[in-house]
């Protein structure tokens, strides 16, 4: 049984967002997920933070335009970007999440730069004024093409890390044409995201409004004390069909067990672990199936 608490152990698992996929862009869609794993798994096989882990992976992911979060995001009626991110400290419990968010070129950053801050969530012109107060890497250009499609292509990542400490964070660029200043569920903990040492972390993607709806990350974490991943990440696509929608959910165990689950036609996933090192990329569950 893998065991965590300072034994070296390490896991990480990333989304890349639950919506159909293209048959033309799911080479792309894999390389993109393949090229963030890479990054994250490093920083844990050397040892390093979930925390530091998390936020590079969802920085490459960011800047990968086909994905729906930074540079890729979705435009509102007026031409531009409003992004929502948030990160959580499993050891601490510190959030930070950023919602309609403008012209950074990573809102994971500023989420990470929130942690330990108050207040926990910042949104519009005072997400905005933080950055700016903080350094962040500003990106004014919004009329970069958007290669990924609107609609449910959040990123997510949650790792474990070999001191025992959990971590989960999401970005995402939002809902093509939607109202101004709309915040969906990846920067509100127990909707979009949730991390801590003593259960587990989780980040979720798709219908924000029925995830937040629902409180799909804290029925994760809920079903986290006493089943296992997998179960946990089942039995919230279960809890979802009350309200409707599509969305798709990675879980890890404070042992650095992995589940995940998903109700869309596609869901890009990777995996890393210390068992064997070996990155794996999924666009859906089956594919995950049919190699087991």
């Amino acid at each position: 049984m893998i065991m965590s608490g300072g034994t070296g152990i390490w896991a990480l698992v990333l989304h890349g967002g639950a919506k159909a996929i293209p048959p033309e862009r799911a080479e792309a869609k894999r390389e993109g997920c393949r090229a963030a794993l890479r990054v994250g798994a490093s920083i844990l096989r050397g040892g390093g933070t979930a925390l530091d882990a998390v936020e590079a992976t969802i920085r490459i992911l960011e800047d990968d335009a086909i994905s729906n979060a930074g540079r890729g995001s979705a435009r509102r009626p007026g031409g531009e970007t409003e992004m929502d991110a948030a990160m959580m400290d499993g050891a601490t419990l510190d959030l930070g999440g950023v919602a309609a968010l403008r012209g950074v070129r990573h809102p994971v950053s500023v989420a990470r730069l929130m942690l330990r801050e108050a207040p926990t969530l910042l949104v519009a012109e005072g997400a905005r004024h933080f950055a700016e107060m903080h350094g962040a890497e500003l990106d004014e250009s919004a009329d970069l093409p958007m290669l990924g499609d609107a609609g449910h292509d959040t990123v997510g990542c949650v790792a474990l890390d070999g001191h025992g400490h959990l971590a989960a964070g999401t970005s995402t660029g939002g809902l093509e044409g939607s109202m101004a200043g709309r915040v969906g569920d990846s920067a509100l903990p127990g909707c979009g995201l949730y991390a801590d040492d003593l259960m587990g972390a989780v980040a979720f993607s798709g219908d924000g409004e029925n995830i937040a709806r629902t409180l799909l990350a804290a029925r994760v974490m809920q079903a986290l004390e006493e089943g296992s991943p997998q179960a946990a990440a089942e039995l919230a696509m279960a809890r979802l069909r009350r309200v409707g929608g599509e969305a798709g959910g990675i879980v890890l165990d404070r042992a650095g067990h992995v589940g995940w689950a998903h109700n869309s036609p596609h869901f890009a996933v990777g995996i890393a672990t210390s068992e064997d090192g070996i990155l794996r990329t999924y666009l859906w569950k089956g594919e995950e199936l049919d190699l087991d």
